[in-house]
């Protein structure tokens, strides 16, 4: 019996750490610098997203980021249902762990991104029916303002819904509960802007705002 929870423990630690760790790998950072666009930090937002990396006027390489932020939330899922069978508890934590991964990389002193391509990821891998919807719900309401912050958070406070909707395992409906009040959290300041009228809109660079310092 001893044994049997140390073998439990062991795997619900790999799955997690495992999933912080893919999570903080910085793919808007690496790709901007190896593409030659400079530090995403001092462009735009300073946010290593998708979305300040196209303000770099660089396409591939926001698509990278894109690809490279949903990819390590995708692959710290399918390593956790590798190594639990798809234990739903544990799925969950590891997908949440890649989430904040990316809100807090350990690489980048804790200071990183907003996690939406990472949120995406995560739902398409974890519960794919709650992914497909949030997605649609971003790209509908990204084509109607053109905000790619309004589409995110629009889509992360439908999640929850959305899991409800598709009768998804209790765990999905607190990861989707989980990542969509961090969303909100991480995007305090575009909400202020939106409340406001002054959120700028899909492709264009941020003129008001300073980016902060590099770490």
């Amino acid at each position: 019996m001893q044994d049997l929870a140390q073998a439990v423990y062991l795997t619900l630690a790999i799955a997690v750490v495992g999933g912080y760790l893919l999570g903080s790998i910085p793919f808007g950072l690496i790709a901007t610098r190896l593409g030659g666009a400079g530090d995403i930090r001092q462009i735009g937002s300073g946010n290593i997203g998708a979305t300040n990396v196209l303000r770099s006027g660089r396409k591939d390489l926001a698509a990278i980021t894109l690809l490279g932020d949903a990819g390590k939330g995708v692959l710290a899922v399918l390593l956790a249902r590798w190594l639990t069978n798809d234990s739903a508890a544990i799925v969950a934590l590891a997908g949440g762990a890649a989430f904040l991964g990316h809100l807090f990389p350990v690489w980048l002193k804790f200071k990183g991104g907003k996690g939406v391509a990472t949120f995406y990821g995560v739902l398409l891998a974890a519960c794919w029916p709650v992914g497909v919807l949030a997605a649609v719900t971003w790209l509908a309401m990204a084509a109607l303002f053109r905000i790619s912050s309004l589409a995110a958070l629009t889509a992360a406070a439908l999640a929850a819904p959305f899991a409800l909707a598709t009768d998804q395992p209790y765990a999905m409906l607190v990861l989707a509960l989980f990542m969509a009040v961090l969303i909100f959290v991480r995007h305090r300041e575009n909400i202020a802007r939106l409340l406001k009228g002054e959120e700028p809109k899909i492709g264009k660079k941020k003129t008001a705002e300073t980016p902060p310092p590099a770490a």
